[in-house]
């Protein structure tokens, strides 16, 4: 069977329109760091183009043979890795914004929590496979089969979150673990439960840290004015917060959004991405191409992201093997939840959590963890009857 063309080719022009963007949304970081002005297009085509052949080379693989040594491998290295970065040198391991989640080599930065990723999804993928199926039991039977796997993610809670100051990725990954708990066959009792443990866990998170409140304080400041105006006088008053600051980030977010109008101020010519926007173009990357490509281009690439899940979703329902059909489901819940928390977090409908858009966001690990993704998933998708 042939892998998914159009799968391949969307994540393709994906990558391009990053390309694109990562020289046109670069021009105040080139003067402020005195880099030459293409230094960021540079590594962003280099390592696209490595990219695009790493989903080329590991498609042409054959899954029955490779895949569950790729994801077991990544789950336990990556896992290794991030245990060891709290103990290297300042020199190795890259403190940026007060976390500590890249190890440094000559001329390039690694995050290993983004190929981590990819190898606890096939870890869930292939234990799921082999202690759940869709056979009916009692609650608490389902609570004693998923009560290891709470265990582990506790830990990879206090690695990602705590250790690497990362609550952005241990928030997708809970909703991904949630979803493959469900499709793998548990209960809608299960759903619950574990989404009241999902509250529950990023509550507990949130007030542990002084700086994780003030960035909700200053999120519910963005919002407290139009969200209260729908709730009875009493309670508004009670959920008022008096003296917090709306982020700047967000304030300038939204009217370089508003700047763009639907076709845009043309590339290259936003003014927003000129020190108001620091994070333009990585965080801020879907403001940043609003202003400059207008509502239009965001238009065209939500298109694009439909059309990737779309066909990651029915790689995975027409995979016969069922480690294929959750590693695949996962993958695709993975690039879902990341594009939401992003761009929900620069309109200001959540927190801004730092997270990348995959595929766009300027960051060699990134992507290159994206396009290995989508290179296991189109691997997957030469076992999976796509026709029709």
């Amino acid at each position: 069977m042939r892998t998914d063309r159009t799968l391949f080719y969307v994540c393709t022009i994906l990558i391009t329109i990053g390309v694109v963007f990562s020289l046109s949304l670069t021009a105040f970081t080139v003067l402020a760091y005195d880099y030459d002005h293409l230094h960021f297009f540079i590594r962003q085509f280099g390592v696209g183009v490595i990219g695009v052949f790493l989903m080329w080379s590991i498609s042409m693989l054959n899954p029955d043979k490779i895949l569950t040594f790729i994801g077991l491998f990544l789950f336990l290295t990556m896992f290794v890795v991030m245990i060891t970065m709290p103990f290297l040198p300042p020199s190795i391991v890259k403190e940026v914004n007060g976390a500590n989640r890249w190890i440094r080599f000559p001329g390039i930065s690694f995050a290993p929590v983004e190929f981590f990723k990819i190898g606890f999804i096939y870890f869930l993928a292939w234990s799921f496979t082999r202690k759940i199926d869709d056979t009916k039991k009692s609650f608490w039977t389902e609570v004693f089969i998923l009560f290891p796997y709470t265990i582990v993610f506790s830990f990879i809670i206090y690695i990602i979150a705590f250790l690497q100051n990362d609550l952005g990725q241990i928030f997708v990954l809970s909703l991904v673990l949630l979803m493959m708990v469900i499709f793998a066959g548990t209960s809608f009792k299960i759903l619950g439960s574990g989404a009241m443990l999902l509250v529950v866990a990023v509550f507990l998170v949130i007030t542990m840290s002084e700086h994780r409140i003030r960035r909700v304080y200053s999120w519910w400041a963005g919002i407290q004015d139009i969200v209260l105006s729908f709730l009875p006088s009493d309670i508004a008053q009670k959920l008022h917060i008096e003296g917090a600051q709306t982020p700047y980030q967000i304030s300038h977010s939204l009217n370089a959004i508003n700047n763009g109008g639907f076709f845009g101020q043309g590339l290259g010519m936003g003014t927003f991405k000129l020190g108001f926007l620091s994070e333009v173009h990585t965080d801020f990357v879907l403001a940043g191409i609003a202003e400059e490509a207008g509502f239009f281009m965001l238009v065209v690439i939500v298109g694009l992201f439909f059309t990737l899940l779309y066909r990651i979703f029915k790689i995975s329902s027409r995979a016969k093997n069922n480690v294929y059909y959750l590693f695949s489901l996962g993958i695709g819940f993975m690039f879902l939840f990341s594009f939401m928390v992003n761009s929900y977090g620069i309109t200001s409908l959540t927190p801004v959590k730092g997270l990348a858009v995959p595929f766009i966001s300027y960051g060699g690990s990134q992507l290159l963890a994206a396009c290995f993704a989508i290179g296991l998933v189109l691997m997957v998708s030469k076992k999976s009857k796509l026709e029709g």
